[in-house]
């Protein structure tokens, strides 16, 4: 198929201002935003997105978890349809450019099209998927999760939020519960352009990063039993400290993470701690060991050891350790063809860029199940994400864009 000429790029100050002019719905509180999936500022911006790809001669369906699909025609009715995009929901207190950057540089993929008058043989098809944060309703991922047929829709449409709000419901309420049969699009390929959320690019002075894999994930949920007791009148050698258990298992998981390093990373973050009182030596903790690698082999074997080794650690200071996993999913590696279209179009483009592997989940990693996949990265400041002060240069921006124009267009088939 024909590759586009090195000449030709998208308008890198049209995405600017475009990223900008969303960020005004749902503003956060320190310049970044806080737009949570399926709140009214979600419904607004989801409008505002709709009005530009209409302008821009798109189609819309919906389909039943709300994820938004706008096509730009190809000239083949048969064809199956390229896709390419990312999310508009946010965090809390979330950043300006996670996801929002996939979904727009997309839009201008179509624009710039336009302004070429460049006909495609597959028809391209803009997408944000709904709630890919997770930070409202669990899971992450969640749409995306139910069209690769890992998550079943009427289970999260009964999800919860912080006020006992359902997800099916609030998706209705905002009006964006289409009818399309989720799952039920084939694709050519999906490909999506996302910031690092990472510092690797920026450290190494790489435009681009060509995603070769995503990491695979297992959540262990642990508890340690020990005995409650008075801080002060206990004797030392008689304390059965669940707290000085969470100690040394913490210890145990950041060397099973730097014995695997540099692939797999590993730590503990939700912890509870009962009874939670200044005087009273800790009888239970409960907490969460985060295991990350993109080789399966390595995760699993993590995971064995963190089993193998903590019951004894726990065993020696009189402390019981049990554990479940309770989330988890395996590594994917993306596509190879759709992988060679982005670090191709890279290369025809001058742009430096490097593999990397993703350290965070995504809409395409769940859509890998199902279609060929690729993504594309572009650095962000210091490798802030998740936090308003996130940030990324228009340069840094464009150069993304242009990749993810060139690698969707190649695939689309450009028709002379």
């Amino acid at each position: 198929m024909a590759a586009p000429g090195e000449n030709l790029k998208i308008n890198g100050d049209r995405l600017w201002d475009s990223i900008h002019e969303m960020a005004e719905i749902g503003p956060g509180i320190a310049g970044g935003s806080n737009r949570q999936t399926v709140t009214d500022e979600d419904g607004e911006g989801r409008r505002l997105f709709q009005k530009w790809c209409e302008e821009a001669g798109c189609s819309m369906g919906v389909d039943q978890m709300g994820t938004m699909f706008m096509t730009r025609p190809g000239t083949d009715p048969d064809a199956l349809p390229v896709y390419v995009g990312s999310h508009l929901d946010t965090q809390p207190t979330g950043g300006r450019y996670d996801g929002v950057l996939g979904v727009l540089a997309g839009l201008e993929v179509v624009r710039t099209l336009n302004d070429l008058n460049i006909k495609t043989k597959h028809p391209i098809v803009v997408t944000n998927w709904t709630n890919e944060e997770g930070t409202r309703f669990a899971p992450a991922m969640m749409a995306s999760g139910v069209f690769a047929g890992v998550l079943e829709q009427d289970d999260v449409y009964r999800h919860t939020d912080a006020q006992g709000k359902k997800f099916g419901d609030e998706l209705e309420r905002i009006g964006w519960k289409g009818d399309e049969e989720v799952g039920a699009r084939r694709m050519k390929a999906f490909f999506e352009l996302h910031i690092e959320q990472g510092p690797i690019l920026e450290a190494e002075g790489k435009d681009i990063g060509v995603v070769t894999h995503g990491q695979g994930l297992r959540w262990i949920q642990c508890t340690i039993t020990g005995k409650e007791s008075h801080t002060g009148s206990t004797p030392m050698p008689m304390r059965r400290n669940a707290g000085r258990g969470l100690a040394l298992v913490t210890e145990l998981v950041h060397k099973i993470a730097m014995d695997n390093a540099p692939n797999a990373v590993g730590a503990i973050g939700h912890i509870d701690v009962y009874p939670n009182s200044r005087n009273i030596i800790p009888g239970k903790v409960v907490f969460t060991v985060d295991l990350r690698s993109h080789e399966l082999d390595r995760l699993n074997a993590m995971v064995e050891r963190l089993k193998a080794e903590a019951p004894a650690l726990c065993e020696s200071i009189g402390v019981s350790f049990e554990c479940e996993i309770v989330g988890q999913f395996d590594p994917p590696e993306f596509d190879h063809g759709c992988v060679k279209a982005i670090r191709d179009a890279a290369e025809r483009l001058g742009y430096s860029h490097m593999d990397i592997i993703s350290g965070a989940g995504h809409d395409a990693c769940w859509v890998n199940r199902v279609a060929p996949t690729a993504m594309v990265m572009c650095p962000c400041v210091d490798g802030l994400s998740h936090n308003e002060a996130e940030d990324i240069s228009k340069e840094w921006a464009a150069a993304g864009a242009d990749v993810l124009f060139h690698a969707v267009v190649e695939t689309a088939e450009i028709v002379e």
